[in-house]
């Protein structure tokens, strides 16, 4: 007997919204499948507002509201039976965030949950990411967002300890990080790191994912340090227009992939390891596994 379920997720981020709709396939004696069936990302750079003005314009709540009833709609026609909608760092700082929250669920009637930074690395975790951890290594987990970074230490298949740090690829570009914030993510690291051997990062994120398929690995092999450093340095010299017209990537995507670059790699240096992973997760993902868990 087959049972088939359609769950659907709404991320809302500091650099975009998606909408994730998975179909959850249950089998007797057989671990359940959970298959991507749709997933709907909307260009909405809620952090631009957060984080330097700290508050979410009225065009954007405006836009906010039109992606929500497109979602509402999708929804609808993919007869999607549970939902969740987690905001995170953009939502979480702008003081309207609250504000914003209860014109949408009076406009679209979708409740949005602001979720904190620690719940944020828990959802994540609760995903698709064991599968990938072996129970011989160690892996230091890092989820660049727009607004911030949940860094998670693995260690015998457990989570040892998780951090999130108010760095993002929209607050780097806005010059909105300083010295010190890059000390205490480097103090971290190497502290948490120290007493393993041969760490091994995994990075998942909208860029890392970019970045993996630039490189046309198979989904199962590692980046290299020196690969990560190369195209970072590629990046760079390319215009804002140039990555655009030469390696196919969006109009929000060319400017944050550079600082997102330069946070996997401080990670990868400041916790020594020599690969990275990137396997196909996120927040999204997590927040369908949370809900049919029942742990959201």
């Amino acid at each position: 007997m087959i049972s088939i379920k359609k769950y659907a997720a709404i991320d809302i981020g500091s650099n975009a919204m998606r909408l994730l709709i998975t179909n959850i396939v249950e089998q007797k004696d057989k671990e359940t499948q959970f298959n991507k069936s749709a997933l709907i990302r909307v260009p909405i750079r809620l952090g631009q507002d957060a984080f330097t003005v700290g508050e979410i314009s009225d065009e954007n709540i405006d836009r906010m509201v039109d992606a929500m009833k497109a979602f509402k709609l999708l929804m609808k026609v993919y007869k999607v039976e549970k939902y969740k909608a987690c905001a995170t760092s953009a939502m979480r700082e702008a003081y309207n965030g609250k504000e914003v929250t209860q014109i949408i669920k009076d406009q679209c009637d979708i409740d949005i949950d602001i979720i904190d930074g620690k719940i944020e690395a828990t959802i994540i975790a609760s995903s698709d990411l064991h599968s990938f951890l072996k129970t011989d290594q160690t892996y230091l987990y890092v989820d660049v967002g727009g607004g911030s970074t949940e860094f998670s230490l693995f260690a015998d298949g457990k989570m040892v300890t998780s951090k999130s740090f108010k760095i993002g690829t929209v607050r780097l570009l806005n010059n909105m990080v300083t010295d010190i914030v890059w000390e205490e993510i480097e103090k971290w690291i190497r502290t948490q790191t120290e007493p393993y051997e041969n760490v091994i990062l995994i990075g998942s994120g909208g860029n890392i994912n970019k970045l993996f398929k630039l490189s046309g690995k198979m989904q199962d092999k590692p980046l290299s340090y020196l690969y990560l450093n190369a195209q970072y340095q590629y990046l760079s010299s390319l215009t804002y227009e140039q990555r655009i017209a030469e390696l196919a990537l969006n109009t929000d995507r060319a400017d944050v992939i550079i600082p997102a670059t330069r946070v996997y790699l401080n990670a990868m240096k400041w916790s020594g390891a020599r690969q990275l992973y990137v396997p196909k997760i996120g927040l999204a993902d997590g927040i369908v596994k949370a809900m049919y868990q029942g742990t959201l």
